[in-house]
């Protein structure tokens, strides 16, 4: 998605105001660590949190795309390091009889917890809770965990492929790490629902509850969602996804509805038809919306569609779908249209070509 250069992430544009948290949970790195987007109070003067949280994610980022640290994360640092999403950090939680449903989010390969705001805060706008995991296989551009003892930051970097290792094994051993922590993520919050005490180690004090637990991911995050889908079958759904990674012999099992949203440019015509053996449309994280000419330029970001109409149609198809497969009492299915094979597989043109995109 591309557009002109935009200032700020735009705010979700359903019902409820959104909020949001950083849970991390055990002290190693089987442990599990996600950005919780949430509907909740109004608050005055609420503070907002960072887009990139830390600089550290800005020399993630820079070395993930190629360029050199010690002038790509400085630049990446004054472009948006002042961007801050539209929530309120640690806002109230809005209580609703029934709870909320519950997102897993999956990122892409390359980004982290908090690259894919706008479409968690949209959809966290429209009466959702969305756990945006951050991944610890290594596909991460950065992560950390702090350690039980010290209590200091441990960082992991990004992975980059073994010389003269097959990529397919290399990416299919870190597919299955991911899809397991998205399944240990239902679990936590079914653990939650049960009435089981959970420590956060960032935020102890904030309640969490949740019910129902769709999947969803992003390029490497949509094969996630897929394999994911087949270890933990009350998971129901995916977004997009990069199919390389899924071995051939895992389709036949996996059990619940699949929705793919894709960008006609990103994907490969081997990726398409792996998705079509699912008898079931990509998007991208942030940049889309913050990113001018040099900054795009020097790091091979964006695209060409405007950024709020992609969202619009990725979100709405999202909202659709949701309402049909949940059985969700919300008019969601005004949208249903965008559900329909034939009348939108062309809709959603998107990033240049580029199979590691965030």
């Amino acid at each position: 998605m591309g557009g002109e250069q935009s200032l700020a992430l735009p705010p979700g544009k359903g019902p409820h105001r959104v909020g949001c948290v950083d849970v991390m949970v055990g002290h190693t790195r089987q442990g599990l660590f996600l950005r919780l987007f949430y509907p909740c109070e109004p608050r005055v003067g609420a503070e907002r949190p960072r887009w990139i949280p830390r600089y550290e994610y800005s020399r993630g980022l820079a070395q993930f795309r190629g360029r050199s640290p010690r002038w790509g994360a400085p630049l990446l640092h004054v472009a948006f390091g002042s961007c801050r999403v539209p929530v309120s950090w640690k806002g109230p939680f809005k209580p609703r009889s029934g709870g909320y449903p519950l997102v897993i989010f999956s990122h892409g390969l390359g980004a982290f917890r908090t690259l894919y705001s706008s479409v968690c805060t949209e959809l966290a706008s429209w009466g959702f809770v969305v756990a945006a995991l951050e991944h610890r296989d290594g596909s991460a551009s950065a992560t950390y965990f702090c350690g039980a003892e010290s209590g200091q930051e441990e960082w992991i970097q990004h992975q980059r492929l073994p010389p003269g290792q097959k990529e397919f094994y290399f990416r299919n051993m870190q597919v299955h790490q991911r899809a397991n922590e998205c399944v240990r993520a239902l679990w936590l919050f079914q653990a939650v629902r049960g009435g089981r005490p959970v420590p956060n180690v960032l935020h102890p004090d904030f309640d969490l509850s949740v019910l129902k637990w769709p999947v969803m991911g992003h390029s490497f995050g949509g094969v996630t969602a897929v394999l994911a889908l087949v270890k933990e079958p009350s998971a129901r759904w995916l977004w997009t996804a990069w199919m390389f990674p899924l071995e051939n012999t895992l389709y036949p099992e996996v059990p619940r509805p699949v929705l793919f949203i894709n960008a006609e440019k990103f994907q490969t015509p081997e990726s398409i038809a792996k998705m079509k053996r699912l008898s079931s449309r990509n998007t991208k994280p942030d940049f889309a919306f913050l990113t001018g000419k040099l900054v795009r330029r020097i790091f091979n970001v964006g695209g060409t569609l405007d950024p709020h109409k992609g969202l619009d149609i990725v979100s709405r198809a999202a909202l659709a779908f949701l309402q049909r497969h949940l059985d969700l009492k919300e008019d969601f299915d005004r949208w249903e249209h965008l559900l329909d094979w034939q009348s939108a597989t062309s809709v959603v043109p998107a990033a240049p070509p580029c199979r590691s995109n965030l």
